[in-house]
């Protein structure tokens, strides 16, 4: 079965498995956050999560899920983990480098040159190398969970080369790297918290943000910002982490059916985003009563509705920003650790010229 047919299909079955939650008392219950909107392939795998974990501990541990940031901003999550205030939650990795630096190796724009490139990659022996600096900072990682390639959306001017970026005020996530990339190509990086976007859009606070278009048109910021740019330039991905001092007290099963909802969860929740890649992102709505799709316009169609101009980059665009960003990787090689920066660079290396 090829990849996309077949995580589509494994797709699907994490939503069947979400249908007739059971209800009851569980003996522990557990709090999950995250910042995704609700019908995003992120915000149905945390569900699957949480329902795998509930069905397999027998009601014993029920996970209430908290999406669009109900439970704060990513930092603040992370923090709260962190200090065992939630058990559970998945952030990107720009935010956790704040925490383990490591995680910024995520964050290099144009790290990856393709889905399949990271998925074999972030398979492999690193992702083990990586989730082994957790602990040291109270966090057990368990997985990824991933919200598509990010693009850009602005209100002033069509973005094709990093000189279209000079002076933009763009909104970044609260991340060292992200401010220190957006400084090289000349924008003006402006951290803030998901959930607060929108109304900085509206009111001009910033003039643009980088999030996957699929996000941006659910979030709404496509009404406020009408210049868009597919540039693909960095796969968002999250981990999910759970409070140390809670994960130790957990019995071994446990921990084991974790593991397992968390590796299911990946698979759920590439599904879908590939699933919205390969239909050119149709947003289909889903009855979760059938599971059947009513078929939805195309994200180019629901642009096009806001009148909202669209550049796509070139390969020979790229290797533009590329050029433009290369000192974001000799800083960050030093400021990640050589080896492990090393090690992490030759396995891209590897797996891309096996693809080939």
């Amino acid at each position: 079965m090829k990849l996309g047919k077949m995580l589509f299909v494994l797709g699907v079955a994490g939503l069947v498995l979400l249908l007739g939650v059971s209800g009851g008392h569980a003996k522990m219950q557990v709090k999950f956050g995250h910042v995704a909107p609700h019908g995003h392939g992120q915000t149905i795998a945390v569900d699957y999560f949480a329902k795998y974990v509930f069905d397999k501990t027998n009601g014993e541990i029920e996970i209430k899920t908290f999406p669009m940031g109900q439970l704060g901003g990513e930092r603040s999550m992370a923090e709260q983990v962190q200090a065992g205030t939630i058990q559970i939650a998945s952030i990107t990795t720009a935010v956790l480098s704040n925490f383990v630096p490591q995680a910024a190796i995520l964050d290099l724009p144009f790290l990856f040159p393709d889905r399949r490139t990271a998925y074999t990659v972030l398979g492999s022996e690193v992702r083990e190398l990586l989730f082994d600096f957790f602990p040291k900072k109270g966090f057990v990682a368990l997985g990824f969970t991933e919200n598509e390639f990010r693009d850009l959306t602005n209100s002033k001017r069509p973005i094709k080369s990093p000189v279209d970026l000079q002076g933009l005020k763009i909104r970044t996530m609260e991340s060292p790297i992200f401010i220190d990339t957006y400084k090289q190509l000349g924008a003006n990086p402006v951290p803030m918290p998901f959930p607060e976007i929108y109304n900085a859009l509206q009111q001009g606070v910033i003039d643009g943000q980088d999030n996957p278009l699929y996000t941006s048109i659910l979030m709404k910021f496509t009404e406020v910002n009408k210049f868009a740019t597919i540039s693909g330039h960095l796969l968002t991905e999250c981990i999910i982490i759970v409070n140390q001092d809670w994960w130790n007290k957990l019995k071994p099963e446990y921990q084991q059916i974790l593991k397992e909802a968390a590796y299911n969860t990946e698979v759920v929740n590439r599904g879908y985003t590939l699933q919205d890649t390969l239909a050119l992102k149709k947003l289909a709505k889903i009855d979760q009563s059938t599971c059947k799709e009513t078929p939805g316009p195309s994200i180019y169609e629901v642009l096009k509705s806001q009148n909202v101009q669209v550049v796509e980059l070139t390969a020979k665009d790229k290797e533009e920003f590329k050029k433009a960003v290369e000192p974001i990787y000799k800083k960050y090689r030093e400021e990640i650790g050589g080896e492990f920066f090393d090690l992490f660079m030759a396995k891209i290396k590897e797996v891309t010229k096996n693809i080939k």
